[in-house]
């Protein structure tokens, strides 16, 4: 069995109660520290949410690019983003049969930091997909961003910034993580619980194929479940503004309790639907994993 699939039994073992016995029973002999083995130790000499931030001063986009690369290669994200939530989606079919699909994502946005003090980082989509495919994650389809809202312990309220060239400025991802955590702190939601409604989400679509060059982002959803950004490709793959966050979810999911792959899922005609209100998602794998301009 592959480690993806080791991994994600592992948390299913040890993070959820709620856990089939099959599921349970099959993963009681993998119990050694497999889970998340794929990302780095973060050094206790890390830097900071704050202290990265700093470090970027003075750095064009690209230089910046590569320090948050540099940085999560490196393990340097806060440990609550370690833990992974279960996310379901249930399919009813005609004759009535129910299938339902079990999603593990991360509880917040990807962020570069300590527990006491990160930062949610933007990026682009290159840099997303090669931390994701690198850590064995793919970014999550618009209807797994609408199942991580409905079923989050804690939606936030979008607090848009004012537009402008700044909106792609560090500064502006410092000022946007502080309403998000202020935010946060006045609910008392603790740290690793699952948190929706922050930001928008890069996303995987069949847009991405027929646009190359583009990125995808959609979500940012209101108190009223209805989302800011619509489904869009009208950036370039190299953009990225303080409003954007990158929502990991792990590349091996269950169906029924049965591990399968994420990207046989989303490319097959019968079951993509669970995860994926677009149809199959053609050649998933080859847009997580092509390099983008």
């Amino acid at each position: 069995m592959p480690t993806a699939v080791f991994r994600v039994l592992l948390i299913v073992v040890l993070s959820l109660p709620f856990a089939t016995a099959t599921t349970a029973g099959a993963s009681q002999a993998h119990l050694p520290a497999l889970a998340f083995k794929e990302i780095v130790p973060r050094s206790v000499s890390g830097l900071t949410g704050s202290a990265f931030a700093e470090s970027l001063t003075g750095m064009d986009d690209a230089t910046r690019e590569a320090a948050i690369l540099t940085q999560l290669m490196e393990g340097n994200l806060p440990d609550f983003l370690r833990t992974l939530k279960p996310v379901r989606l249930v399919d009813r079919s005609a004759s009535s049969k129910t299938t339902t699909a079990t999603i593990f994502v991360m509880p917040d946005y990807l962020a570069i930091g300590v527990d006491g003090d990160f930062l949610r980082i933007p990026m682009r989509l290159s840099t997303a997909t090669e931390i994701a495919t690198h850590l064995h994650f793919v970014l999550p389809t618009k209807k797994m961003v609408d199942a991580i809202f409905a079923q989050a312990d804690l939606r936030l309220v979008p607090e848009p910034l004012p537009s402008g060239p700044q909106m792609r400025s560090t500064e502006y991802f410092l000022q946007h993580n502080r309403l998000i955590e202020a935010q946060r702190l006045a609910i008392g939601l603790p740290l690793g619980g699952l948190v929706s409604g922050q930001k928008k989400d890069l996303v995987l679509t069949n847009r991405l194929t027929r646009q190359p060059g583009r990125l995808a982002i959609y979500g940012w959803h209101r108190p009223t479940g209805i989302p800011i950004q619509p489904l869009s490709t009208v950036h370039g793959a190299r953009y990225a503004d303080y409003s954007h966050g990158i929502r990991l979810v792990s590349d091996t999911m269950l169906i029924d309790g049965e591990p399968h792959s994420v990207y046989a899922v989303l490319e097959d005609p019968r079951l993509a639907q669970l995860v994926s209100d677009e149809g199959p998602i053609r050649d998933a794998w080859g847009l997580m994993s092509a390099p983008h301009p």
